[in-house]
């Protein structure tokens, strides 16, 4: 029987493709003084795989969609992984203290383990306009800050003498490693732990002070019942009309796909070998948790009700990002997926 994991990474063979005469755009070219390979910040979502493409030509195709015999491997591996669940033992104890497991991490994990996202501004156009010079005090928080690799790379393009960035995290070890640095500036820069999920405010910021919230890859690591909360703090903390910008795991990327036995604890939630917990998003399901729609069920009206939260927000867009790389020299295809988001705060109606 053919390993699901194996199936969907899989290998095909294609012919290449015939050399044109024509001029070779340069997210086609192998040249390295014309390709995109190397610019910074690379081009992302230029590249598509054409019909008559050879997949193998190049590491990365854009915006590829697996195939249906390709989610049908995907929903295989799907029911091996929840008939082999993470023990109860073991839920227990990495859903009690995430905090714990992301310390373990981060100790084992300094800022020279991961990448600068240099790729922030091209994404977010609103961090451009908000690091701009004459443009004022303007406040952004990084939810999820980890070793610095957002807010640093922030703060070496920032022209506003009146920007400050908090730069938050649920694991002190991720904060010591940002106030460890020699880049770190208090004038423009304050790192604070602080879980989205609590019930309280990050240190230093009042209700309505922020502009733009940063959440990349941090609200999957939160259990599905700390949604509502989270969405609700990140409101709270908003000014009318400030925005999030999101980017986080999609479902049906390489990530879940390769998930072991005993990693599955609930649909599309899973921990890591590491003990952090990851979530894999759908488009829709983001859709209702940012509009408030998935907490209008009775049940969670009630709690709402009763708590005083209001996680509505308004979509500005939300999408897909799905890309295909390549293993040139093994043939192997693997299918990478993440989803990418702009909220906004509404403003009251006075305000318009």
């Amino acid at each position: 029987m053919t390993d699901p994991i194996s199936a969907l990474i899989h290998a095909d063979n294609i012919s290449p493709s015939h050399e044109t005469s024509e001029a070779i755009p340069p997210h086609r070219s192998h040249d390295p003084s014309t390709n995109l390979k190397r610019s910074d910040p690379f081009q992302f979502g230029s590249r598509y795989l054409l019909p008559d493409d050879n997949p193998f030509e190049f590491n990365a195709w854009d915006h590829v969609e697996p195939s249906a015999e390709d989610l049908a491997r995907f929903e295989t591996q799907l029911e091996a992984q929840r008939a082999a669940p993470v023990s109860d033992f073991d839920r227990s104890r990495f859903n009690t203290e995430p905090a714990k497991w992301w310390n373990k991490f981060y100790a084992n994990n300094t800022s020279n383990f991961f990448k600068d996202r240099k790729w922030l501004h091209q994404e977010f156009p609103i961090l451009q306009e908000v690091t701009q010079k004459d443009v004022g005090k303007k406040i952004l928080l990084e939810v999820g800050a980890g070793a610095g690799n957002t807010c640093f790379p922030i703060l070496r393009s920032n022209k506003n003498e009146n920007l400050m960035i908090y730069a938050c995290d649920f694991s002190q070890k991720a904060v010591d490693l940002i106030r460890g640095s020699d880049e770190y500036d208090e004038e423009h820069l304050r790192a604070e732990v602080w879980d989205v999920a609590s019930l309280e405010l990050p240190p230093g910021l009042d209700e309505g002070s922020v502009d733009v919230v940063l959440m990349v890859f941090v609200f999957s690591a939160l259990h599905p019942t700390q949604w509502m909360q989270a969405v609700s703090n990140i409101r709270r903390l908003l000014r009318p009309g400030g925005e999030v910008c999101f980017r986080d795991y999609g479902r049906g990327d390489l990530a879940q796909v390769r998930m072991k036995k005993g990693r599955w604890m609930e649909d599309n939630f899973y921990i890591r070998g590491d003990g952090t917990r990851v979530y894999f998003f759908g488009q829709d399901e983001l859709k209702d948790i940012w509009t408030g729609k998935l907490f209008k069920t009775d049940e969670m009206a009630a709690i709402t009700a009763t708590s005083g939260l209001d996680p509505y927000f308004d979509i500005a867009s939300l999408g897909v990002d799905r890309r295909l790389l390549i293993n040139r020299h093994k043939q192997l295809k693997m299918y990478r997926c993440w989803m990418q988001g702009r909220f906004q705060k509404p403003r009251p109606v006075e305000m318009e």
